[in-house]
């Protein structure tokens, strides 16, 4: 048994923030949560780590980003969608044709994930096959959990960045036969987005998602120009989800990024199929796409997690996806006169975390019987308070303040990784 101590901070609904001074996490030896306690119990003879005055924090869920565009990260800051994926993000992503590339590029992406506290990812690949499994290898290696994608896209690729429709099925299949080695990073079906899959590709990944019964991640409504692209490919759907539905990649579990312009149809769409979205503040500031309906969306009851979105996201410091996500719901608070009340610290860091972390299994919180996935925060650098802090306030201090050098420990299903 391994019993952990420190100031414990969950979230084990979107409204409630649980916290506990100086309390204490008993884990059994797997690390799988069997108490939460708020003394020592008696004549415990396991493993203490003490971990003194520090935050022991649930760790992060990024929800949606590119590990491909790492590269150009803080690249093309003043494009819109469209010009910067041909003018920046195409380009980059075609290089990890170069597999010593690759490795460079993801082993450095898979470490800083876990210095930034992220132990669970949903993740798009590149549309190469080899680069895509040096990419589990290293998100395995490093301690995450989490889907990697392959990416699907046989047209409007541009140069070096576009498969023939059977060579898309055929890399996809030698892809998920090629995956099934992997323990904590399994494969999801990744169209890109509808303007770069053929009817037909669409229609086959469909039928490999539910034949094969896997979950599916993508794009919808990002943005205006976007929107109208899709209705010239698709004259025959109303609604952008529908050209995900009409070929069987509209289920439970999807996951779409942005929904930045999904009005109250579409949104009842995703609710009605369980389908997840994955707010992406920075990314939709950064390119100027919009501001997600995020109010309207927990008030109608659909899943919200938050995404990094790199690289039109600058950041994969799911903190600060946390507090833009508090800072863009403010914006649309002030543009509807107070109409949509903004989020709330409690709100976001539920969805920067547990709202992520029930994808992959887990239930609210620091659940007893889930694996832990938890990071230890050290805010004694912080500027000396004048007055003393609640657990509250010091968890929305963390969130506004902290880097990475501040967490100085990640558990990740139940494995003390850092």
């Amino acid at each position: 048994m391994i019993l952990l101590k420190g100031n414990i901070i969950h979230s084990p609904s979107l409204t409630n923030v649980e916290t506990i001074e100086n309390g204490y996490l008993l884990l059994d030896d797997g690390g799988t949560i069997v108490k939460i306690l708020n003394n020592k119990p008696d004549n415990f003879n396991g493993t203490i780590i003490d971990y003194g005055n520090k935050l022991i924090m649930q760790s992060f869920a990024d929800m949606h980003l590119h590990a491909p565009q790492y590269p150009n990260v803080g690249m093309g800051m003043d494009l819109p969608l469209l010009d910067w994926l041909k003018t920046y993000t195409f380009k980059t992503e075609a290089y990890f044709s170069n597999l010593e590339y690759a490795r460079r590029v993801y082993k450095k992406l898979a470490k800083d994930l876990i210095d930034y506290g992220t132990t669970h990812v949903v993740m798009f690949s590149s549309m190469h096959t080899d680069s895509t499994i040096i990419l589990m290898e290293e998100l395995e290696k490093a301690g995450v959990t989490g889907y990697v994608g392959k990416v699907n896209m046989d047209c409007n690729g541009g140069e070096n960045l576009q498969e023939s429709t059977i060579e898309s099925m055929e890399e996809t299949l030698r892809w998920l036969d090629l995956s099934k080695r992997f323990k904590y990073i399994k494969p999801i079906i990744t169209p890109r987005f509808t303007p770069s899959c053929t009817n037909e590709l669409m229609e086959w990944l469909g039928h490999l998602a539910n034949e094969k019964d896997l979950y599916v991640q993508s794009h919808l409504s990002e943005s205006k120009s976007e929107i109208e692209w899709v209705k010239s490919l698709h004259p025959d759907c109303d609604y952008y989800w529908e050209t995900y539905n009409k070929y069987g990649l509209w289920k439970d579990h999807t996951i779409m990024a942005h929904c930045v312009y999904s009005d109250k149809n579409e949104r009842e769409a995703i609710k009605k199929n369980n389908v997840v979205v994955a707010h992406c503040a920075d990314s939709n500031i950064n390119l100027c796409s919009g501001i997600c309906p995020v109010r309207e969306m927990l008030n109608e009851g659909v899943w919200v997690t938050l995404g990094s979105d790199i690289a039109a996201g600058a950041s994969m410091a799911m903190y600060n996806m946390i507090t833009l996500s508090i800072k863009a719901s403010k914006v649309r608070c002030f543009q509807s006169e107070g109409k949509n009340k903004f989020l709330s610290v409690q709100e976001a860091y539920y969805l920067g975390t547990t709202s992520g972390h029930k994808y992959f299994g887990n239930h609210e919180g620091f659940a007893v019987g889930d694996k832990l996935h938890a990071i230890v925060v050290d805010d004694s650098t912080f500027v000396e308070s004048p007055m003393p802090l609640t657990l509250n306030e010091r968890l929305e201090r963390a969130l506004y303040n902290m880097n990475k050098e501040n967490i100085v420990s990640v558990w990740s299903e139940g494995r003390k990784i850092k």
